[in-house]
């Protein structure tokens, strides 16, 4: 059922890896790095309606584990010192100062902790997040929901243009470009996009709902933010549901095409990144190996360790836990328990990537099929425990 290679020391992968696909109507891959070689490459199942197989070069949508890509992209321009965390936003997108903003830092968007969560209220169509210079231009007039650095609120979505237009300020070129050039040049990488190029789109997974999943991202989003609703009413925490829906689901979601042509021709930062596991897995194996992997340095330690160091650890005002916010990463939970220097990003549907520098690991795993919460779903804490179990044992 699976192709690809695999270490005999990880087969509890591969296995973890054939039952999720037992129960999906589409596809995944799953890449695992150790100590700096590649010990799990496979991929397996279907990547469009047709029933189409998943292929060694298949890239698909991974939602917010886009998020960690674009952070990363960051914190390599830090590290070559075109800019620092601490300094204001505004330093290098003076239109950001607009609405009392004058004083975010780098650091706050990292951390979520700038009060710009809310898209719901700043578009009036999901489509909007087709067209960057207008959710740029909206964001520039946005007034922060909360006072900046007082608290911390998942921003879902407007993460990736405020992100992405600071480092495309800063770059001096357009955000897929500098993903390139950063990034999968450098290490290799033969699938990370956002944005993806006209000649590589033949390339992407289509979205498959399952039966159980009943309509796709938007009504599932719909789903989560009742769910949060009952949980804070429950356990009588002190939080707003509403900002769970202002954060995730603009109007229209439930008719937005995430498989689109249109839709994947652009970046939309936050969301829609196009990966193939083997790239995320590479990318993070820098990252868990120091910064440097095959002679490539991506990073120097020090900066890496500045990346990586909790900022909060506050329950979060959109999602009612708390994450851990690295800058641009959050904790890591696998099915056999926390992993404490870990760091990464989980996104919607299931995928997620995540680097330990302890155990040297890094775990990848794109898929098109299947809904969970913002944060993914068992499938990436089932791999990732997998992982960590053989990691551990060799």
């Amino acid at each position: 059922m699976l192709e690809g290679t695999l270490h005999p020391d990880f087969h509890r992968v591969a296995r973890v890896l054939e039952r999720q696909l037992r129960k999906s109507a589409g596809g995944a891959a799953v890449c695992v790095y150790h100590r700096g070689e590649c010990v799990v490459d496979l991929w397996a199942g279907r990547r469009d309606r047709t029933g189409a197989p998943w292929e060694r070069d298949t890239t698909s949508v991974s939602f917010s584990t886009s998020k960690g890509v674009l952070a990363t992209l960051l914190h390599v321009l830090v590290d070559q010192g075109r800019l620092d965390y601490d300094d204001p936003v505004a330093r290098h997108w003076p239109e950001f100062a607009r609405a009392g903003k004058q004083g975010i830092t780098v650091r706050q968007l990292l951390c979520h902790e700038a009060g710009l969560y809310g898209i719901r209220h700043l578009i009036d169509d999901a489509c909007r997040m087709l067209d960057w210079g207008h959710m740029v231009t909206a964001l520039e007039e946005a007034k922060p929901l909360f006072a900046p650095g007082t608290a911390n609120g998942y921003h879902g979505l407007t993460f990736g243009w405020l992100v992405g237009e600071l480092v495309q300020r800063v770059g001096g070129k357009p955000l897929p470009d500098l993903i390139e050039q950063e990034l999968a040049g450098p290490l290799g990488l033969d699938g990370l996009y956002l944005g993806v190029p006209a000649r590589e789109r033949h390339r992407a997974a289509v979205l498959l709902p399952n039966p159980s999943d009943r309509g796709g991202p938007g009504p599932t989003l719909k789903r989560f933010a009742r769910a949060v609703q009952r949980l804070c009413r429950t356990l009588r925490l002190p939080l707003d549901p509403g900002r769970t829906a202002n954060a995730l689901l603009p109007h229209g979601l439930e008719d937005f095409d995430f498989s689109a042509p249109e839709t994947i021709a652009v970046p939309i930062p936050a969301a829609n990144g196009h990966f193939t596991a083997r790239s995320l897995a590479r990318l993070y194996a820098a990252l868990a190996a120091g910064g440097t992997l095959d002679g490539v340095s991506l990073i120097r330690p020090e900066t890496l360790a500045k990346a990586t160091e909790v900022q909060n650890r506050r329950v979060d005002l959109v999602v009612p836990f708390p994450m851990h916010w690295r800058l641009g990463y959050h904790r890591v939970v696998t099915s056999v328990g926390r992993v404490p220097t870990a760091f990464g990003h989980f996104g919607f549907g299931g995928s997620g990537a995540w680097a330990d520098p302890e155990t040297q690991l890094a775990v990848a795993l794109v898929l098109n099929s299947g809904v969970g919460t913002p944060f993914g779903d068992l499938r990436i804490l089932q791999i990732g425990g997998a992982a960590l179990a053989a990691a551990r044992a060799r």
